[in-house]
Protein backbone atom coordinates (compact mmCIF):
# COMPACT_ATOMS: atom_id res chain seq x y z
CA UNK A 1 0.00 0.00 0.00
CA UNK A 2 2.79 2.45 0.86
CA UNK A 3 4.52 1.82 -2.49
CA UNK A 4 1.30 2.46 -4.38
CA UNK A 5 0.70 5.57 -2.33
CA UNK A 6 4.19 6.79 -3.10
CA UNK A 7 3.69 6.15 -6.82
CA UNK A 8 0.46 8.08 -6.74
CA UNK A 9 2.01 10.98 -4.87
CA UNK A 10 4.89 11.14 -7.33
CA UNK A 11 2.64 11.11 -10.37
CA UNK A 12 0.33 13.72 -8.85
CA UNK A 13 3.31 15.98 -8.19
CA UNK A 14 4.56 15.49 -11.74
CA UNK A 15 1.09 16.34 -13.09
CA UNK A 16 1.11 19.57 -11.09
CA UNK A 17 4.52 20.52 -12.52
CA UNK A 18 3.40 19.75 -16.08
CA UNK A 19 0.22 21.78 -15.66
CA UNK A 20 2.17 24.72 -14.29
CA UNK A 21 4.42 24.67 -17.38
CA UNK A 22 1.56 24.20 -19.87
CA UNK A 23 1.49 27.02 -22.40
CA UNK A 24 -2.13 26.26 -23.32
CA UNK A 25 -3.48 26.20 -19.76
CA UNK A 26 -5.11 29.64 -20.05
CA UNK A 27 -7.45 28.34 -22.75
CA UNK A 28 -9.22 26.07 -20.27
CA UNK A 29 -11.01 29.13 -18.91
CA UNK A 30 -12.71 29.58 -22.29
CA UNK A 31 -14.76 26.42 -21.67
CA UNK A 32 -17.75 25.77 -19.43
CA UNK A 33 -16.43 22.76 -17.51
CA UNK A 34 -17.39 21.07 -14.26
CA UNK A 35 -14.26 21.11 -12.10
CA UNK A 36 -15.40 17.90 -10.43
CA UNK A 37 -15.38 15.95 -13.68
CA UNK A 38 -12.45 14.74 -15.79
CA UNK A 39 -13.87 14.96 -19.30
CA UNK A 40 -12.02 12.63 -21.69
CA UNK A 41 -14.65 12.28 -24.39
CA UNK A 42 -13.81 15.34 -26.48
CA UNK A 43 -13.12 12.97 -29.36
CA UNK A 44 -16.89 12.30 -29.40
CA UNK A 45 -18.33 15.64 -28.27
CA UNK A 46 -16.18 18.64 -27.46
CA UNK A 47 -16.77 20.78 -24.39
CA UNK A 48 -18.91 23.92 -24.54
CA UNK A 49 -16.97 27.15 -25.15
CA UNK A 50 -18.31 30.00 -23.00
CA UNK A 51 -18.65 32.29 -26.04
CA UNK A 52 -21.34 30.13 -27.66
CA UNK A 53 -24.36 30.88 -25.44
CA UNK A 54 -24.18 34.70 -25.67
CA UNK A 55 -23.51 34.51 -29.41
CA UNK A 56 -26.53 32.28 -29.94
CA UNK A 57 -28.67 34.58 -27.80
CA UNK A 58 -27.78 37.44 -30.15
CA UNK A 59 -28.46 35.32 -33.24
CA UNK A 60 -31.87 34.28 -31.91
CA UNK A 61 -33.01 37.51 -30.27
CA UNK A 62 -31.58 40.17 -32.57
CA UNK A 63 -30.53 38.67 -35.89
CA UNK A 64 -33.54 36.37 -36.23
CA UNK A 65 -35.95 38.00 -33.81
CA UNK A 66 -35.64 41.62 -34.97
CA UNK A 67 -33.76 41.71 -38.27
CA UNK A 68 -35.53 38.63 -39.59
CA UNK A 69 -34.84 37.98 -43.27
CA UNK A 70 -32.54 41.02 -43.48
CA UNK A 71 -29.94 38.98 -41.59
CA UNK A 72 -29.09 36.98 -44.69
CA UNK A 73 -27.28 40.12 -45.85
CA UNK A 74 -26.90 42.40 -42.82
CA UNK A 75 -25.71 39.66 -40.42
CA UNK A 76 -23.67 37.78 -43.01
CA UNK A 77 -25.74 34.62 -42.94
CA UNK A 78 -25.42 34.02 -46.67
CA UNK A 79 -21.62 33.99 -46.71
CA UNK A 80 -21.21 32.15 -43.39
CA UNK A 81 -20.51 28.68 -44.90
CA UNK A 82 -17.39 29.99 -46.66
CA UNK A 83 -16.37 32.43 -43.91
CA UNK A 84 -16.50 29.74 -41.22
CA UNK A 85 -14.93 27.33 -43.70
CA UNK A 86 -11.87 29.57 -43.94
CA UNK A 87 -11.57 29.53 -40.14
CA UNK A 88 -11.54 25.73 -40.19
CA UNK A 89 -9.17 25.82 -43.15
CA UNK A 90 -6.49 27.40 -40.98
CA UNK A 91 -6.79 24.47 -38.56
CA UNK A 92 -6.40 21.83 -41.27
CA UNK A 93 -3.74 23.58 -43.34
CA UNK A 94 -5.92 24.93 -46.15
CA UNK A 95 -5.54 28.40 -47.61
CA UNK A 96 -8.73 30.50 -47.83
CA UNK A 97 -11.28 29.66 -50.49
CA UNK A 98 -11.17 25.86 -50.28
CA UNK A 99 -13.41 24.84 -47.36
CA UNK A 100 -17.17 25.17 -47.11
CA UNK A 101 -19.24 24.32 -44.01
CA UNK A 102 -22.59 22.58 -44.23
CA UNK A 103 -24.44 19.27 -44.23
CA UNK A 104 -23.19 16.25 -42.26
CA UNK A 105 -19.93 14.36 -42.60
CA UNK A 106 -21.84 11.51 -44.23
CA UNK A 107 -23.34 13.78 -46.89
CA UNK A 108 -19.96 15.36 -47.57
CA UNK A 109 -18.28 11.95 -47.86
CA UNK A 110 -20.85 11.08 -50.53
CA UNK A 111 -20.22 14.32 -52.41
CA UNK A 112 -16.46 13.91 -52.25
CA UNK A 113 -16.27 10.24 -53.28
CA UNK A 114 -18.69 10.54 -56.20
CA UNK A 115 -17.06 13.76 -57.40
CA UNK A 116 -13.64 12.09 -57.17
CA UNK A 117 -14.80 9.18 -59.34
CA UNK A 118 -16.13 11.64 -61.88
CA UNK A 119 -12.82 13.52 -61.87
CA UNK A 120 -10.75 10.35 -62.16
CA UNK A 121 -12.00 9.71 -65.69
CA UNK A 122 -12.63 6.72 -67.92
CA UNK A 123 -11.17 3.34 -67.09
CA UNK A 124 -10.98 4.01 -63.36
CA UNK A 125 -13.75 2.02 -61.79
CA UNK A 126 -12.42 1.07 -58.36
CA UNK A 127 -13.00 2.74 -55.01
CA UNK A 128 -10.65 1.78 -52.19
CA UNK A 129 -11.81 2.22 -48.62
CA UNK A 130 -9.95 1.96 -45.34
CA UNK A 131 -10.91 -1.50 -44.05
CA UNK A 132 -11.17 -0.25 -40.45
CA UNK A 133 -13.06 2.89 -41.38
CA UNK A 134 -15.89 4.33 -39.33
CA UNK A 135 -18.83 2.22 -40.58
CA UNK A 136 -20.79 5.10 -42.10
CA UNK A 137 -17.87 5.94 -44.40
CA UNK A 138 -17.98 2.36 -45.63
CA UNK A 139 -21.73 2.48 -46.17
CA UNK A 140 -21.44 5.73 -48.13
CA UNK A 141 -18.51 4.47 -50.20
CA UNK A 142 -20.46 1.31 -51.09
CA UNK A 143 -23.46 3.39 -52.15
CA UNK A 144 -21.20 5.66 -54.22
CA UNK A 145 -19.76 2.57 -55.89
CA UNK A 146 -23.22 1.31 -56.83
CA UNK A 147 -24.18 4.72 -58.16
CA UNK A 148 -21.06 5.15 -60.29
CA UNK A 149 -20.69 1.57 -61.49
CA UNK A 150 -17.48 1.05 -59.56
CA UNK A 151 -16.31 -1.93 -57.58
CA UNK A 152 -15.33 -1.30 -53.98
CA UNK A 153 -12.40 -2.87 -52.20
CA UNK A 154 -11.63 -2.66 -48.48
CA UNK A 155 -7.91 -2.48 -47.72
CA UNK A 156 -6.08 -1.85 -44.41
CA UNK A 157 -5.08 1.81 -44.37
CA UNK A 158 -1.31 1.11 -44.23
CA UNK A 159 -1.66 -1.00 -47.41
CA UNK A 160 -3.67 1.47 -49.49
CA UNK A 161 -0.58 2.97 -51.09
CA UNK A 162 0.49 -0.40 -52.47
CA UNK A 163 -3.06 -1.45 -53.38
CA UNK A 164 -3.81 1.44 -55.73
CA UNK A 165 -3.53 0.56 -59.40
CA UNK A 166 -4.51 1.70 -62.91
CA UNK A 167 -8.21 1.12 -62.22
CA UNK A 168 -8.30 2.95 -58.89
CA UNK A 169 -10.31 6.17 -59.01
CA UNK A 170 -10.17 7.20 -55.36
CA UNK A 171 -9.31 6.00 -51.88
CA UNK A 172 -11.33 7.06 -48.83
CA UNK A 173 -9.15 7.02 -45.71
CA UNK A 174 -9.61 7.96 -42.05
CA UNK A 175 -6.71 10.11 -40.89
CA UNK A 176 -7.06 8.74 -37.34
CA UNK A 177 -8.70 5.40 -36.61
CA UNK A 178 -11.75 6.08 -34.44
CA UNK A 179 -11.35 2.88 -32.43
CA UNK A 180 -7.59 2.63 -31.79
CA UNK A 181 -6.39 6.21 -32.21
CA UNK A 182 -3.83 5.14 -34.85
CA UNK A 183 -2.66 8.04 -37.02
CA UNK A 184 -2.32 7.05 -40.66
CA UNK A 185 0.29 8.37 -43.08
CA UNK A 186 -1.51 11.18 -44.90
CA UNK A 187 1.50 12.54 -46.84
CA UNK A 188 2.85 9.16 -47.94
CA UNK A 189 -0.52 7.61 -48.80
CA UNK A 190 -1.62 10.69 -50.74
CA UNK A 191 1.61 10.75 -52.74
CA UNK A 192 1.35 7.03 -53.52
CA UNK A 193 -2.27 7.39 -54.68
CA UNK A 194 -1.27 10.26 -56.94
CA UNK A 195 1.57 8.14 -58.28
CA UNK A 196 -1.02 5.55 -59.29
CA UNK A 197 -3.19 8.22 -60.92
CA UNK A 198 -5.86 8.08 -58.19
CA UNK A 199 -7.34 10.73 -55.91
CA UNK A 200 -7.36 10.84 -52.11
CA UNK A 201 -10.34 11.69 -49.90
CA UNK A 202 -9.43 12.00 -46.22
CA UNK A 203 -11.82 11.87 -43.26
CA UNK A 204 -10.44 14.26 -40.65
CA UNK A 205 -13.07 13.75 -37.94
CA UNK A 206 -10.55 12.55 -35.36
CA UNK A 207 -7.60 14.73 -36.36
CA UNK A 208 -8.85 18.28 -37.00
CA UNK A 209 -8.16 20.26 -33.83
CA UNK A 210 -5.96 17.52 -32.38
CA UNK A 211 -2.90 17.81 -34.63
CA UNK A 212 -1.61 19.62 -37.73
CA UNK A 213 -3.04 18.16 -40.94
CA UNK A 214 -1.43 20.06 -43.84
CA UNK A 215 -4.01 19.57 -46.61
CA UNK A 216 -2.41 22.04 -49.01
CA UNK A 217 1.14 21.09 -48.10
CA UNK A 218 0.54 17.43 -48.89
CA UNK A 219 -1.59 17.89 -52.00
CA UNK A 220 -4.76 16.28 -50.63
CA UNK A 221 -7.53 16.30 -53.23
CA UNK A 222 -10.63 16.32 -51.06
CA UNK A 223 -11.31 16.07 -47.35
CA UNK A 224 -14.27 16.03 -45.01
CA UNK A 225 -14.72 16.29 -41.28
CA UNK A 226 -17.11 16.97 -38.44
CA UNK A 227 -16.87 19.96 -36.11
CA UNK A 228 -18.39 18.66 -32.88
CA UNK A 229 -15.34 16.75 -31.61
CA UNK A 230 -12.05 18.61 -31.06
CA UNK A 231 -13.46 21.76 -32.72
CA UNK A 232 -16.21 21.98 -30.05
CA UNK A 233 -18.99 23.05 -32.41
CA UNK A 234 -21.76 21.35 -30.43
CA UNK A 235 -23.98 18.28 -30.95
CA UNK A 236 -24.93 17.91 -34.60
CA UNK A 237 -22.79 20.87 -35.66
CA UNK A 238 -22.39 21.11 -39.44
CA UNK A 239 -19.51 19.33 -41.15
CA UNK A 240 -17.12 20.71 -43.76
CA UNK A 241 -15.84 19.85 -47.20
CA UNK A 242 -12.40 20.72 -48.59
CA UNK A 243 -11.90 20.84 -52.36
CA UNK A 244 -8.37 21.64 -53.48
CA UNK A 245 -8.33 24.85 -55.46
CA UNK A 246 -7.13 23.33 -58.72
CA UNK A 247 -9.92 20.72 -58.58
CA UNK A 248 -12.76 23.16 -58.00
CA UNK A 249 -13.63 23.76 -61.67
CA UNK A 250 -13.96 19.98 -62.14
CA UNK A 251 -15.82 19.27 -58.90
CA UNK A 252 -19.13 17.84 -60.10
CA UNK A 253 -21.27 17.42 -56.99
CA UNK A 254 -23.78 14.57 -57.00
CA UNK A 255 -26.00 16.75 -54.78
CA UNK A 256 -26.29 20.10 -56.57
CA UNK A 257 -28.73 22.54 -55.05
CA UNK A 258 -29.92 26.09 -55.36
CA UNK A 259 -27.32 27.17 -52.80
CA UNK A 260 -24.48 25.95 -55.03
CA UNK A 261 -25.87 27.55 -58.20
CA UNK A 262 -23.89 30.35 -59.85
CA UNK A 263 -27.06 32.49 -59.65
CA UNK A 264 -29.01 31.03 -56.74
CA UNK A 265 -31.78 33.60 -56.84
CA UNK A 266 -32.20 33.36 -60.61
CA UNK A 267 -34.02 30.08 -60.07
CA UNK A 268 -32.99 28.84 -63.48
CA UNK A 269 -34.21 25.28 -64.16
CA UNK A 270 -30.79 24.53 -65.69
CA UNK A 271 -27.97 24.06 -63.20
CA UNK A 272 -24.80 26.11 -63.47
CA UNK A 273 -22.36 25.49 -60.61
CA UNK A 274 -20.94 28.34 -58.57
CA UNK A 275 -17.24 29.10 -58.57
CA UNK A 276 -15.01 28.21 -55.64
CA UNK A 277 -15.98 26.32 -52.50
CA UNK A 278 -19.63 27.38 -52.78
CA UNK A 279 -19.87 24.61 -55.39
CA UNK A 280 -19.89 22.19 -52.45
CA UNK A 281 -23.06 23.68 -50.94
CA UNK A 282 -26.45 22.04 -51.40
CA UNK A 283 -29.38 23.52 -49.48
CA UNK A 284 -30.08 26.35 -47.07
CA UNK A 285 -27.40 26.55 -44.34
CA UNK A 286 -28.32 25.57 -40.77
CA UNK A 287 -27.74 29.06 -39.43
CA UNK A 288 -28.19 28.48 -35.70
CA UNK A 289 -25.74 25.57 -35.53
CA UNK A 290 -23.40 27.20 -38.06
CA UNK A 291 -23.10 30.39 -36.00
CA UNK A 292 -22.73 28.40 -32.77
CA UNK A 293 -19.74 26.75 -34.47
CA UNK A 294 -18.44 30.15 -35.54
CA UNK A 295 -18.48 31.31 -31.92
CA UNK A 296 -16.85 28.07 -30.74
CA UNK A 297 -13.96 28.60 -33.15
CA UNK A 298 -13.03 31.84 -31.36
CA UNK A 299 -11.03 29.79 -28.86
CA UNK A 300 -8.66 28.79 -31.70
CA UNK A 301 -7.80 32.31 -32.85
CA UNK A 302 -4.40 32.52 -31.14
CA UNK A 303 -3.63 28.80 -30.89
CA UNK A 304 -0.67 27.12 -32.55
CA UNK A 305 -1.43 23.65 -33.90
CA UNK A 306 2.16 22.67 -33.17
CA UNK A 307 1.60 23.56 -29.50
CA UNK A 308 -1.63 21.56 -29.53
CA UNK A 309 0.16 18.54 -30.96
CA UNK A 310 3.01 18.82 -28.46
CA UNK A 311 0.61 18.91 -25.52
CA UNK A 312 -1.51 16.10 -26.97
CA UNK A 313 1.50 13.81 -27.16
CA UNK A 314 2.66 14.83 -23.70
CA UNK A 315 -0.80 14.16 -22.24
CA UNK A 316 -1.17 10.76 -23.86
CA UNK A 317 2.40 9.78 -22.93
CA UNK A 318 1.75 10.78 -19.32
CA UNK A 319 -1.59 8.97 -19.16
CA UNK A 320 -0.06 5.77 -20.52
CA UNK A 321 2.73 6.04 -17.94
CA UNK A 322 0.19 6.53 -15.16
CA UNK A 323 -1.82 3.52 -16.35
CA UNK A 324 1.31 1.36 -16.43
CA UNK A 325 2.26 2.47 -12.91
CA UNK A 326 -1.15 2.33 -11.24
CA UNK A 327 -3.40 -0.21 -12.96
CA UNK A 328 -3.01 -3.86 -11.93
CA UNK A 329 -0.87 -5.77 -14.41
CA UNK A 330 -2.73 -7.57 -17.18
CA UNK A 331 -6.06 -5.82 -16.68
CA UNK A 332 -5.78 -3.46 -19.67
CA UNK A 333 -3.62 -3.23 -22.77
CA UNK A 334 -3.08 -0.16 -24.94
CA UNK A 335 -4.11 -0.61 -28.57
CA UNK A 336 -2.98 2.92 -29.41
CA UNK A 337 0.46 3.03 -31.02
CA UNK A 338 3.33 4.08 -28.76
CA UNK A 339 5.18 5.80 -31.62
CA UNK A 340 4.29 9.49 -31.80
CA UNK A 341 4.19 9.44 -35.60
CA UNK A 342 1.42 6.82 -35.43
CA UNK A 343 -0.68 8.26 -32.61
CA UNK A 344 -3.65 10.62 -32.82
CA UNK A 345 -5.18 12.45 -29.87
CA UNK A 346 -6.72 9.57 -27.94
CA UNK A 347 -5.70 6.50 -25.98
CA UNK A 348 -7.66 3.28 -26.39
CA UNK A 349 -7.24 0.50 -23.86
CA UNK A 350 -8.41 -3.04 -24.42
CA UNK A 351 -10.17 -4.27 -21.29
CA UNK A 352 -11.03 -7.95 -21.83
CA UNK A 353 -13.34 -8.23 -18.81
CA UNK A 354 -16.40 -6.05 -18.35
CA UNK A 355 -15.32 -3.05 -20.39
CA UNK A 356 -18.80 -1.51 -20.51
CA UNK A 357 -19.22 -1.85 -16.74
CA UNK A 358 -15.75 -0.40 -16.15
CA UNK A 359 -16.56 2.70 -18.20
CA UNK A 360 -19.89 3.10 -16.41
CA UNK A 361 -18.11 2.89 -13.05
CA UNK A 362 -15.58 5.51 -14.17
CA UNK A 363 -18.40 7.88 -15.11
CA UNK A 364 -20.00 7.40 -11.69
CA UNK A 365 -16.69 8.52 -10.18
CA UNK A 366 -16.43 11.61 -12.39
CA UNK A 367 -14.17 10.32 -15.17
CA UNK A 368 -15.96 10.45 -18.52
CA UNK A 369 -14.62 8.50 -21.48
CA UNK A 370 -16.45 6.09 -23.74
CA UNK A 371 -16.70 2.42 -24.60
CA UNK A 372 -16.53 0.77 -28.01
CA UNK A 373 -17.82 -2.78 -28.11
CA UNK A 374 -16.75 -5.29 -27.23
CA UNK A 375 -13.73 -4.40 -25.12
CA UNK A 376 -12.26 -0.96 -25.87
CA UNK A 377 -12.11 1.94 -23.40
CA UNK A 378 -11.50 5.24 -25.24
CA UNK A 379 -10.06 8.36 -23.65
CA UNK A 380 -9.88 11.51 -25.76
CA UNK A 381 -7.39 14.22 -24.74
CA UNK A 382 -8.43 17.68 -25.96
CA UNK A 383 -5.34 19.83 -25.33
CA UNK A 384 -7.19 23.13 -24.91
CA UNK A 385 -8.97 21.98 -21.77
CA UNK A 386 -7.57 18.62 -20.61
CA UNK A 387 -5.06 18.83 -17.76
CA UNK A 388 -2.26 16.53 -16.66
CA UNK A 389 -3.90 16.36 -13.23
CA UNK A 390 -7.03 15.10 -14.96
CA UNK A 391 -5.01 12.45 -16.80
CA UNK A 392 -3.48 11.27 -13.52
CA UNK A 393 -6.88 11.20 -11.80
CA UNK A 394 -8.36 9.20 -14.69
CA UNK A 395 -5.62 6.55 -14.46
CA UNK A 396 -5.88 6.40 -10.68
CA UNK A 397 -9.66 6.01 -10.84
CA UNK A 398 -9.34 3.31 -13.48
CA UNK A 399 -6.93 1.46 -11.16
CA UNK A 400 -9.43 1.73 -8.30
CA UNK A 401 -12.30 0.46 -10.44
CA UNK A 402 -10.26 -2.52 -11.70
Amino acid sequence: MSDAHGTHEGLAAEAARLDAADGLRAHRAAFDLDDGVVYLDGNSLGALPRAVAPRLADVVNRQWGRLLIRSWEESGWWTAPERVGDRIGRLVGAAPGQVVVGDSTSVNVFKAVVAAVRMAGDGRDEILVDAATFPTDGYIAASAARLTGCRIRAVPAPDLAAAAGPRTAVALVNHVDYRTGRLHDLPGTTAALHGAGALAVWDLCHSAGALPVGLDEHGVDLAVGCTYKYLNGGPGAPAYLYVRRDHQDRFDSPLPGWNSHADPFGLDPAYTPADGPARGRTGTPDILSLLALDAALDVWDDVSLDAVRAKSLALTDFFLRCVAALVPAGRVESVTPAAHAERGGQVSLRCPTGAAAVMAALAERGVVGDHRRPDVLRFGFAPLYTTFAGAERAARTLAEVL
